[in-house]
């Protein structure tokens, strides 16, 4: 969640509520078909939409509602238990990206007040034996998990891997829009930084300071997002013009979103668009995040097929997990000590391949 600085037009609350089409809506149902046509058609409308919003909602995705409202249900019993039940299990404790994040610990936009949501890391679960685990890598290792809240983890984990699964359907069908060979990503992504983070935004009443709102104004720093949002709404999208757009739940459909790293990846053609939460409803929210990353050791370069003599390179190649890792610890107040002391994510441009 790269902060967000440059929109010149909304540096306030307001945002247009418009029909559904303004975001492309996309049924996805033929990737899970042996549908070549199919495929390439959805592929196309996927294509379309990164390269013009950057957001568009998929539908016939494959979770189950029944997964879908264990994970709500789930989730709000752990946000509805007493604050030091949830310390225990507090990211200061841990000093780790997994566990309890408390509200007031986290500024999106860091030029703005402290976000006001609490939220709960989680991610790939691997062993105490995990080589990255043992070097002290943040991103990678074995989750934390309350003790005393039966069903939490398996309702938490089983939507994990539904919305993993789903990631990696999206993965080849960006492989057919940029016109990658399907499996092109496999060994980029087989160890990957994929974090699920349960969101809790409590409604804001009274008059709203456009400095401190549910989540700060931002852009997703990994690949690209899948997110799963309730019935209240809230969640805003910037657009070209510097206006606020709603994205409107619609029942049954996650929201996908472009993050920074398939930005480089395309040299800019995919879109990487800010967003910010704003939960005025006068109900509680919950959403769920699916940030899927490449492996940390990935480094990303501009692909070939978008950088010419009248395009050239507009990033250099940058390494995936120390680019996490350094917006993690800019906007995160149990990062605090280790801010300018991350290794640069970006290489040399001449760096070798």
């Amino acid at each position: 969640m790269a902060a967000v600085t440059a929109l010149e037009k909304t540096d306030t609350i307001d945002a247009r509520e418009l029909d559904f089409d303004s975001i492309p809506v996309i049924d996805i149902g033929p990737l899970f078909h042996d549908d070549e046509k199919g495929q390439q058609r959805v592929a196309n409308e996927i294509g379309e939409a990164c390269r013009h919003t950057g957001f568009f909602y998929v539908t016939n995705h494959g979770i189950d509602q029944d997964v879908v409202d264990e994970l709500v249900g789930q989730t709000k019993r752990f946000f509805h238990l007493p604050l030091e039940q949830k310390m225990d299990v507090d990211v200061m404790k841990t000093q780790r990206h997994r566990g309890y994040v408390p509200n007031g610990a986290l500024y999106a936009d860091v030029n703005k007040k402290p976000d006001l949501q609490e939220g709960y890391e989680v991610s790939m679960e691997l062993p105490d034996d995990d080589p990255h685990y043992l070097d002290g890598n943040i991103m990678l290792g074995p989750n934390v998990w309350p003790e005393k809240l039966p069903g939490f983890r398996e309702g938490v984990y089983t939507y994990y891997e539904a919305v993993h699964a789903l990631g990696r359907k999206m993965f080849n069908a960006f492989e057919r829009t940029l016109g990658l060979p399907q499996g092109w990503f496999d060994d980029k992504i087989d160890k990957p930084m994929g974090q699920l983070r349960l969101i809790y935004y409590p409604s804001q009443e009274g008059p709203i300071d456009a400095d401190q709102i549910g989540i700060g104004a931002h852009t997703d720093y990994e690949c690209f997002t899948l997110l799963l949002q309730d019935d209240v709404g809230g969640l805003q999208v910037g657009n070209r013009a510097g206006e606020w757009i709603k994205a409107t739940p619609i029942p049954g459909a996650i929201v996908i979103n472009i993050g920074d790293m398939l930005m480089r990846w395309t040299n800019g053609e995919f879109v990487s668009t800010p967003h910010r939460v704003i939960n005025d409803s006068g109900r509680e929210r919950v959403s769920f995040p699916f940030f899927f990353g490449a492996n940390y050791d990935t480094v990303v370069r501009p692909l070939p097929q978008f950088t010419s003599d009248d395009k050239p390179a507009q990033f250099p190649p940058t390494m995936c997990g120390p680019w996490t890792e350094t917006q993690i610890t800019d906007v995160y107040e149990y990062r605090v000590a280790y801010r300018g002391k991350v290794p640069n994510p970006e290489l040399p441009w001449d760096a070798p391949e």
